[in-house]
């Protein structure tokens, strides 16, 4: 029986339940595959099992540039739990052959799909349990909160944010990653279950079919993602933001290191509004500080590459300002659902009422709004709605969008009636 915790007096918050911690993996921590006759023994062990195969893949985000994998972890009943080294082994083509048309089963698949690839892991039919996990409704997703759902028993977390360039690889730190696809099978069933008997199966199967062509999108901008752009103060400075951000990147990529650790986004835009002009005016730069705290020292890598800084403030401030970048990126899509009131009122009262619909719905079937439909896809049909403006144009639009069969017959019939019922169609 599980023990719980008991609750403060006069604290009517549920007691967390105390789930026994799953420290080890029931076979060991197998050895590392770091050749190619391992990864050929894996392949064949991997060959001869039956069922869904478990998958995970360890990066060293916030250490180096770029997500390639550091780690591969696969497991299939009747062959095991296997480590692979993708830097020592970096073609993965056999374990690809191997699992055929297997259902890997992933938590998150998004976030390791592309890394994968990388290494010549594809697959054909998947099942994330952190998606599926969400469309059950469960209130947290990440894998231990998955696990002490449907198993009673926690994983240790302690290694998710480490380096995993390094090498050798400490033991803790394979025990984790061993942990990882220890019991993913037996949550994958759990979980199946669960979907069935809340109606849900063939949403998750529609979900899981569609990530099987996941690929990391690709933005014409990157560098319009530097946390903190909307403090620049002009176009000027939205230009020393990108000269800044593509030197970084530069520096990042030659030194294969995350990008953060050579200049944290935060310096930059304080680059771009102060605009130093020479070595002296630079050191004097700081990121705001944490309140309560002196700006300290300059950052070392604000030094170490002064001349590349100075030269990348140069080139922005010589451009004419006809080629000088917008003030906003660019986008074909509709605009941000805060600017629709003054923009066009009569879409903004379209968008009001369908979101408070499908909001209903969402509580009661127990799913996140998102995940039943996306809030760009929404936009996009309720700022240009089709004309007559009836269930069957609002199914179409939102599956040419690529809205999945499942919420096209959720969503199409409510945001018909909510939208046309007493609002009439602007434009």
């Amino acid at each position: 029986m599980t023990d719980h915790a008991s609750a403060p007096a006069g604290d009517s918050t549920p007691p967390k339940p105390e789930y026994p911690l799953l420290a080890a993996p029931k076979d060991g921590v197998p050895e590392v595959i770091e050749s190619e006759r391992a990864l050929d023994a894996a392949a064949q062990a991997l060959a001869g099992a039956d069922g869904p195969v478990a998958v995970d893949a360890e990066r060293a985000s916030g250490f180096r540039y770029g997500n390639r994998a550091y780690l591969v972890q696969l497991r299939r009943e009747g062959a095991g739990s296997f480590l692979i080294d993708p830097i020592a082994c970096p073609d993965l083509s056999p374990i690809q052959d191997a699992l055929g048309d297997a259902e890997w089963v992933l938590h998150a698949a998004t976030q390791d799909l592309p890394c994968l690839a990388e290494v010549g892991l594809h697959p054909t039919s998947l099942f994330d349990t952190e998606l599926g996990s969400r469309l059950a409704g469960l209130p947290r997703v990440g894998l231990a909160a998955v696990v002490e759902h449907y198993l009673g028993v926690t994983l240790a977390k302690e290694h998710s944010a480490v380096d995993w360039s390094e090498r050798p690889f400490p033991q803790s730190w394979l025990t984790y990653a061993a942990l990882d696809v220890e019991v993913l099978i037996q949550v994958r069933d759990a979980l199946a279950a669960d979907l069935q008997q809340q109606g849900k199966g063939e949403w998750a199967a529609q979900e899981f079919a569609a990530l099987t062509h996941f690929t990391a999108p690709v933005r014409e901008e990157p560098w319009r993602r530097t946390s903190g752009m909307h403090r620049t103060k002009n176009r000027r400075a939205v230009a020393r933001v990108r000269e800044l951000w593509l030197t970084r990147d530069a520096l990042a990529q030659q030194r294969d290191t995350a990008p953060g650790r050579v200049l944290p986004d935060a310096l930059l835009v304080e680059l771009a509004n102060k605009d130093p002009k020479n070595a002296a005016e630079l050191a004097q730069v700081r990121a705001a500080p944490p309140k309560g705290r002196s700006g300290g020292r300059p950052h070392p890598g604000l030094l170490r590459h002064r001349d590349k800084w100075l030269d990348a403030l140069r080139r922005a401030g010589q451009l004419p300002d006809k080629q000088l970048p917008a003030a906003n990126a660019r986008t074909e899509g509709p605009p941000p659902a805060r600017a629709w009131a003054d923009r066009d009122p009569v879409a903004a009262a379209r968008l009001s009422a369908a979101r408070e619909a499908l909001a209903g719905v969402s509580e009661e079937r127990q799913i996140p709004v998102e995940n039943l439909l996306t809030p760009d896809t929404l936009r996009r049909v309720l700022w240009s709605p089709p004309e007559p403006l009836d269930a069957e144009r609002v199914r179409q639009q939102l599956t040419d969008l690529g809205a999945r069969p499942w919420q096209v017959e959720i969503a199409a019939p409510i945001i018909a009636d909510a939208v046309s019922a007493n609002l009439p169609t602007s434009k």
